[in-house]
């Protein structure tokens, strides 16, 4: 596979991945009616733009477009590990985001395919930063 092209692949399917991760928190709030929590609304600021982001740069066949992708795909996702940690018990937390006061993504009925939204945004920002790191590394 030519290299200009394996670039490409991984720019489409990191911008698949947002896309993806995108649809279902607006599924999640439009559809379901569930609110975030305040870290879901920090990590939502984190991946909406990455959408369109890395679309337009898969679109343009800009390769550089890591460049814009990556530190905030990073951002996400040590936003979602520390929810994530949080979520699993292993972090104590002085500011509770998940709380009975506001909205909650602890509740039974915030799994995706069984599985909690923290741990789902983590492997998605994992995912896209995972992929847009051989593209720092072969224009570096």
């Amino acid at each position: 596979m030519p290299r200009e092209t394996h670039q490409w692949t991984l720019l489409i399917a990191g911008w698949f991945i947002a896309l993806v991760a995108t649809l279902g928190a607006l599924f999640i709030g439009e559809v379901m009616g569930q609110m975030p929590c305040t870290l879901c609304w920090y990590q939502r600021i984190a991946m909406f733009p990455l959408v369109v982001i890395l679309g337009v740069g898969a679109f343009r066949g800009d390769m550089d477009t890591w460049r814009y992708a990556l530190p905030l795909s990073s951002v996400g996702l040590v936003i979602a590990a520390y929810h994530f940690l949080q979520y699993a018990g292993l972090l104590p937390a002085p500011i509770v985001p998940c709380s009975a006061s506001g909205p909650s993504c602890s509740g039974a009925g915030m799994l995706i395919m069984g599985i909690p939204i923290p741990y789902l945004s983590t492997a998605a920002f994992a995912g896209i930063t995972l992929l847009l790191l051989p593209l720092a590394r072969k224009q570096s």
